[in-house]
């Protein structure tokens, strides 16, 4: 291999790559907090969704969305969260990266404010009843949650949210013109028909989200 075309170090690729988008800006540099503050706090008090991400040992990436009523996540103090595991499809992907991975990204969202917030960290499955009961909802204390140990912390600016208008009800898509989540699976897996999995995700939706 000629010098051409070696690969050049990740230092280098990253020198590179911050010559092509240029500087950061000074509140963009120093807006990461090693802590929930106030209004981070304040944030995740209002936020009723997050995404959550996590790798496995060997760098597979997943994504999963987590949502409830406003506060459903708590935080016991600046430097912890805890986010309760509801009713899912017990594929339990990110409890499993967890266990070779702890590193975790979050991304709480609030619907009306363009800004997110932005929580990076180590994670670990928990089953303590001290954490968990005060995260009853319709009467049904979570099996499990995460508790999350806060690295960084920061908000991110609105731009994503704007470009998208995510929360303009004029840009809503009608549901009729998108195929129901039934006749996707029924289809992609031909496990069940189209009746059979949509009785079954309706009847999810309405006795096991809890």
């Amino acid at each position: 291999m000629d010098a051409a075309t070696q690969v050049s170090p990740a230092s280098d690729e990253e020198a590179d790559l911050r010559a092509q988008f240029g500087a950061v800006g000074p509140l963009a540099a120093h807006k990461v907090l090693d802590h929930l503050d106030a209004y981070a706090r304040r944030f995740i008090a209002l936020s009723p969704f997050l995404v959550v991400a996590s790798a496995d040992a060997s760098g597979n990436v997943d994504a999963s969305p987590r949502g409830d009523a406003p506060g459903f996540v708590a935080t016991p103090d600046d430097r912890t969260l805890v986010i309760p595991d509801r009713r899912g499809n017990n594929r339990i992907d990110t409890f499993v990266n967890l266990l070779d991975n702890p590193g975790l990204g979050l991304i709480f969202l609030v619907p009306g404010i363009n800004e997110t917030l932005r929580v990076n960290g180590t994670a670990a499955l928990t089953r303590d009843p001290a954490l968990l009961e005060p995260l009853v909802a319709e009467g049904k204390v979570p099996a499990a949650g995460l508790v999350v140990r806060v690295r960084e912390a920061f908000f991110h600016c609105g731009k994503a949210m704007i470009r998208s208008k995510l929360w303009d009800p004029a840009r809503h898509v009608p549901r009729d013109t998108f195929p129901s989540l039934g006749r996707i699976l029924a289809d992609q897996t031909a496990a069940a028909t189209v009746v059979e999995a949509e009785a079954s995700i309706a009847d999810a939706y309405r006795t096991r989200l809890y």
